[in-house]
């Protein structure tokens, strides 16, 4: 008697039949079809126009922050703190991620305009393109390309990395983008680099004219705090959403459904990471892979569909709480964020 040959499968994957496993074009096609329906039947409204909207929110509330700034009083102080904070952190984080998938608008010409005005405060929009949409979006969990390594620093120790390298974020990425424009074009890095100045010292001379600081030194504290408001989560999200799920060769990797289900994860819906960072980061990661061009409020309208129809196909729906994925990474430090990840052999996906 012939012995089919062994291969390891993870103890949380649901069984699933190699018919279905095969046919995951067949499988993404009909996925494809249902999602359409609902996006063809949905208004600007909500296919833009709830995102656009808090996006305009965001920008018109920062006057209000500059001059709550200006109080001597704790709790006014803490809100124009607050106000700066969850503004910025719209911008940078939710508009940029929008405007890098063009997700704002239909328009091409529009959505160049909307990506450099949210991308260009930090990278080039053609760097934020490839390196995110290409590479972690075309490859995601694929070992060497979009396996999220980028956000792995082994040298640091493991309560450091997730509890006070995030209060650096503001002072590492403008270095890390400034280090990267070695790769770009001149005319693109100076375009960044005067974009990137333009908002340091716009922030900086409000704070100093508007808000009323007397020393450049608390101005420059002020600017950090506010950006560093939301870093921990904003790194958090980052790793928690793929490191530590299968991980691919690129030449073994499943079928785009199947790869997506597997290597991508939800978090719950969380008012404040909601509206800062948007649905797609959040609670509908899963959804945002497999159709990265919606918005965000559009992913959430899919949500349903999607969960139901991969549960349906007996693939894998990957949801945890933000809690349950910060101990586990604690927990489990060296082996998710040291070592390199093990290849995930599935049988019958290939």
């Amino acid at each position: 008697m012939v012995r089919k040959p062994w291969s390891p499968v993870l103890p949380w994957q649901p069984a699933i039949p190699a018919p279905r496993v095969r046919s995951g074009e067949a499988l993404m096609a009909e996925l494809s079809e249902r999602v359409q329906k609902v996006v063809g039947s949905s208004s600007w409204w909500e296919r833009h126009g709830v995102d656009i909207c808090i996006l305009s929110c965001s920008l018109l509330a920062l006057p209000a922050g500059f001059l709550c700034l200006r109080s001597a009083h704790t709790i006014p102080f803490l809100v124009g703190v607050f106000i700066l904070g969850v503004g910025y952190h719209t911008l940078a984080v939710k508009g940029s991620h929008l405007a890098s998938h063009n997700a704002l608008t239909k328009s091409k010409s529009w959505g160049k305009m909307w990506a450099v005005f949210f991308i260009e405060v930090t990278f080039t929009a053609e760097q934020a393109s490839y390196n995110h949409v290409k590479l972690h979006h075309g490859y995601t969990n694929v070992i060497g390309l979009g396996d999220s390594s980028t956000w792995k620093l082994p040298f640091l120790n493991r309560y450091i990395y997730m509890f006070i390298m995030p209060l650096a974020v503001p002072i590492i990425t403008p270095l890390v983008a400034l280090d990267l424009l070695r790769n770009v074009e001149m005319r693109a890095a100076l375009r960044t680099v005067c974009i990137m100045l333009l908002g340091l010292c716009c922030h900086y001379c409000l704070l100093r004219h508007v808000s009323g600081f007397q020393s450049p030194w608390s101005a420059l504290l002020c600017m950090l705090l506010t950006r560093s408001l939301l870093a921990h989560p904003y790194i958090h999200v980052n790793i928690f959403q793929h490191i530590g799920l299968p991980m691919f060769a690129a030449d073994r990797k499943p079928k785009r459904i199947q790869q997506m289900s597997l290597g991508v994860l939800n978090l719950p819906r969380n008012a404040l990471l909601d509206w800062c960072f948007g649905h797609s980061l959040i609670s509908c990661h899963v959804e945002h892979h497999l159709f990265p061009s919606l918005s965000d409020n559009m992913c959430l309208k899919i949500k349903p569909i999607v969960s139901q129809y991969l549960k349906e196909k007996q693939l894998p729906y990957n949801e945890d709480t933000y809690g349950s994925r910060l101990r586990l990474f604690l927990q489990k430090y060296e082996e998710l964020m040291v070592h390199a990840p093990p290849i995930t052999e599935l049988v019958g996906i290939q």
